[in-house]
């Protein structure tokens, strides 16, 4: 059969910034950028997609940034802001994608202008979402202000929303222009929000950095009293992790194996079951909890290294287990949770477990019967 083949690759290339006081005249970072990457003698645009909660809690942060631009030539910035309702109820309304959207359209924002965003990890996913389909993708900058956002899924180059209830069912791979990690919006953050985005930098110690693991639990009493030189460290840190997995690996997750997604399958399903009412953060820690403890029952790691790893997570203050977790049969709604997340891999199922502090091994199947004995475990511990 005759047919015409093509091969091409597309390089990315972005940095990921840090900083405090982004928005201060005398930072000269953000300028610098938009400066450096104009790549038209037409001005751009620059619109702003904005959480509530940090306009709430830095309530100059509008008039810092008008003041900011007015020290920039060159770049037209959008009086109107678009502000968004924070938190994972961002990614469930779509009536909120499509007022993005009609902002790009009504603001006239092109492919040579900027979409910016500043927030948390929902925000970033629902406005990096909207620049990404938007004219086929709008230049999209994230500014995350959550210990998650700054730590793991700011860097990275997933966006999407949540429909069908299932998370992240609709979303693009679509790396940002640029991420500034601005360290002062940590200051403001609940106590919740501070300790759960830790849970990420457990994740990814546990499957790939054990000298980051011990440096985790020697801090951990540090960063549980928002000790902010350990959690700068502890930010940079998992970026730079994570960015290196990004460009070693599979970053448009073409395969089935997502390491980084250790301790997420029961996560995504918790989230799910409790109408997302809970962190992301805290969900992580419950399912690394649990796949820590099914690791140990399934003869792949030590009681010596569990203990450790569930001492690290209740220091912090974050839970490892909860009561839409418990397995009750081969019909609990958990168990239904490994199906949805081999859907949303694509392929086989692959899961990744511990075979040791600082190593995961991917496996393709697990028992269930042994994961309700790991469920049943965590319960009964506490």
């Amino acid at each position: 059969m005759e047919f015409l083949q093509q091969t091409f690759s597309v390089r990315f290339d972005y940095k990921v910034f840090f900083t405090t006081h982004l928005f201060s005249t005398e930072n000269p970072g953000f300028r610098e950028f938009l400066t450096v990457e104009k790549r038209s003698e037409i001005p751009p645009k620059v619109l702003f997609v904005l959480d509530d909660q940090v306009v709430s809690h830095h309530p100059r942060l509008l008039d810092d940034i008008r003041a900011y631009f007015k020290t920039i030539a060159g770049v037209q910035l959008v009086e109107d802001v678009v502000i968004i309702p924070g938190g994972e109820a961002a990614k469930n309304d779509e009536k909120l994608f499509y007022k993005i959207v009609d902002a790009v359209n009504d603001y006239k924002i092109d492919r040579h202008s900027y979409l910016v965003a500043i927030g948390g990890g929902s925000i970033l996913d629902l406005a990096g979402y909207a620049a990404a389909v938007s004219h086929r993708g709008i230049r999209h900058i994230r500014i995350p202000t959550t210990v998650l956002s700054q730590n793991d899924s700011g860097v990275g180059v997933k966006n999407g929303i949540n429909f069908y209830t299932k998370k992240n069912f609709l979303g693009t791979f679509a790396p940002p222009v640029a991420v500034f990690n601005d360290y002062h919006f940590l200051t403001t953050l609940q106590e919740v929000d501070w300790r759960s985005g830790i849970s990420e930098a457990i994740k990814v110690a546990l499957i790939k950095d054990a000298t980051f693991f011990q440096w985790l639990v020697d801090n951990a009493a540090k960063l549980a009293q928002r000790d902010m030189p350990a959690m700068q460290y502890l930010v940079k840190h998992c970026a730079d992790l994570h960015m290196q997995h990004i460009r070693s690996a599979d970053p448009f997750e073409q395969g089935s194996s997502r390491p980084l997604d250790f301790g997420h399958w029961s996560a995504h399903k918790l989230e799910q079951l409790a109408k997302f009412n809970i962190r992301h953060g805290e969900a992580v820690a419950i399912g690394i909890a649990l796949d820590t403890v099914y690791s140990h029952l399934s003869g792949r790691l030590t009681r010596e290294a569990m203990d450790r790893i569930l001492q690290v997570i209740e220091t912090l203050g974050l839970p490892i287990t909860h009561p839409l977790l418990e397995v009750t049969g081969a019909g609990s709604p958990l168990l239904k949770g490994l199906e949805e997340f081999r859907e949303h891999l694509g392929g086989k199922l692959t899961i990744t477990l511990l075979k040791g502090i600082g190593h995961g091994e991917e496996v393709h199947e697990m028992d269930g019967a042994l994961i309700q004995q790991a469920s049943e475990w965590l319960k009964n511990k506490k």
